[in-house]
């Protein structure tokens, strides 16, 4: 299992498990407020990705299981200043859910944010009914910390989330340690 950073010939690969994945997902999945606005295409969503990457402000990372792509994990919205902070995103092919590979891959993103970053805190937020993604901050000692209501837009409307937090100073030997 690995983490590396998104690149546009990644294209084919993402774009099979996403096929292969679409019902899978599709409860979990961002969505536009406005219907009329397309999805974006994989080329736009790694180009942008990328100038995000580049002004500091997100890690995007595909993640791999038997050098095959599987996922994608995202630390997004990384801020400095007084904050120091970042939220986390993942999706992963429901033929290797279960396996671990989420808990491993969210766990070498923190480390990575915690320990090369210096970020001090990480958020992941969830639908209340993603018993998986609950699994994960659970399994990984995210503190639960409330509800947000109608706090995006997911599969066609807003929908409410559960916030997990986990803070550098809680996991001193690194998560994946842990």
């Amino acid at each position: 299992m690995g983490l590396r950073p998104i690149r546009r010939r990644d294209a084919s690969a993402w774009r099979e498990v996403r096929r292969r994945n679409v019902d899978w997902l599709r409860p979990w999945e961002a969505t536009q407020p406005d219907p009329g606005t397309p999805p974006p295409t994989f080329g736009s969503m790694v180009t942008a990705l990328r100038a995000e990457a580049r002004a500091g402000r997100v890690l995007p990372f595909v993640v791999t299981y038997e050098r095959r792509l599987v996922g994608q994990l995202t630390v997004g919205g990384v801020t400095y200043g007084s904050l120091r902070a970042g939220h986390i995103g993942y999706w992963v092919d429901q033929r290797v859910a279960g396996r671990g590979i989420i808990p491993t891959a969210v766990a070498l993103a923190c480390d990575h944010a915690f320990r090369v970053l210096r970020l001090h805190r990480i958020e992941i937020s969830m639908r209340p009914e993603n018993v998986a993604s609950k699994r994960v901050v659970e399994k990984l000692g995210f503190r639960f910390e409330g509800l947000r209501p109608a706090y995006l837009h997911i599969d066609g409307a807003w929908r409410d989330h559960l916030a997990y937090a986990l803070h550098a100073e809680e996991v001193p030997g690194g998560l994946l340690n842990r």
